[in-house]
């Protein structure tokens, strides 16, 4: 009996040894990037929320990230893509009569509705479309410029 194994366990106690070479370990997996913006609109229509939905996700420092959509029957368009937007903005939109909906809505905007994406329409979003792409190819979609102040070199404090 042969000892070869063709895909030998992966962690054998505490070792790596029976591992197999790091080109086969690539499953032949396919991925798409689904925006959790795009999940929430489909997730408005299936509610029934026809009309212009702005979606809005919480971005810290008293910032929303917002996605304007125009939500019916037929589907969902988007009117402004994903950026960043003061609550002031949000506001105006739903005192014009437009739907703001998403996680914690209702923490910035009394009329705003709750909504968060569901693993089963994420799944259907995803059954429908055939834009695979490697993993390495995957890159996640940054808003704010990165914003950090260098610590200052450490004082060395003299001998006593």
């Amino acid at each position: 009996m042969s000892r070869h194994r063709p895909w030998p366990r992966l962690l054998h106690g505490n070792s790596l040894r029976h591992c197999p070479p790091p080109a086969q370990l690539a499953l032949p997996v396919r991925l798409l990037g689904v925006s959790s913006v795009e999940c929430l609109a489909a997730e408005a229509q299936a509610r029934a929320w026809f009309g212009t939905v702005n979606i809005i996700v919480d971005a810290q420092r008293n910032e929303l990230y917002v996605a304007r959509c125009e939500i019916s029957p037929g589907g969902c368009r988007e009117i402004e893509p994903l950026k960043l937007a003061a609550t002031d903005e949000v506001r105006a939109r739903a005192s014009a009569g437009e739907i703001v909906a998403g996680p914690e809505a209702d923490r910035w905007f009394a009329e705003g509705r709750i909504l968060f994406p569901s693993a089963a329409m994420l799944g259907k979003l995803a059954a429908g479309r055939a834009d695979f792409v490697p993993g390495e190819k995957l890159e996640p979609l940054y808003l704010r410029e990165t914003n950090f102040v260098k610590a200052p070199p450490p004082r060395i404090l003299p001998a006593a």
